[in-house]
């Protein structure tokens, strides 16, 4: 599988303004939404990521996030990606503002393919260069060329 498998040119979005992780959230929301047959799901997609915020920070440190969740109505994991203009307050464990968000939702049965997902994803956003890179971007062209090459090993 691959990133492009999972987040289309449309969920990637470059530079975005928002001050505070619920602003991030709703961005997140919106965006996975705005593809929807069902554009009410933003309501339900937002809560469904809050309540797994609340387990606990799904920022990895070095101001990378990936806020997921389970949802019954999603049917193959679908992503989204965010770089923000200015890093916000996530819990991270190492306390950096977080500035580069990858959500990911997947259909509630699939938690072999989300943790393989998520794992692989934590490997990738490890790699400083590949962060520094994305930071750099200031378009979604160059920035959908970075992120649709990469493995996902989930399916």
């Amino acid at each position: 599988m691959q990133i492009s498998d999972i987040i289309s040119p449309k969920r990637i979005c470059c530079q975005a303004p928002a001050a505070s992780k619920k602003r991030v959230f709703e961005l997140i929301s919106d965006s996975f939404a705005q593809e929807s047959l069902d554009p009410d799901n933003r309501h339900e997609i937002f809560d469904c990521l809050v309540a797994r915020e609340r387990l606990g920070s799904t920022s990895l440190g070095n101001g990378v996030a990936i806020p997921h969740a389970r949802m019954s109505k999603v049917k193959q994991a679908e992503g989204v990606f965010i770089s923000l203009k200015t890093g916000v307050d996530f819990d991270a464990p190492d306390g950096v503002p977080v500035d580069l968000v990858f959500a990911l939702l997947v259909p509630e049965n699939h938690t072999d393919e989300h943790l393989k997902i998520l794992a692989t994803l934590a490997s990738v956003f490890s790699d400083g260069d590949y962060r520094d890179r994305l930071r750099r971007c200031r378009s979604e062209k160059i920035m959908i060329s970075l992120l649709t090459k990469l493995p996902v090993d989930g399916q």
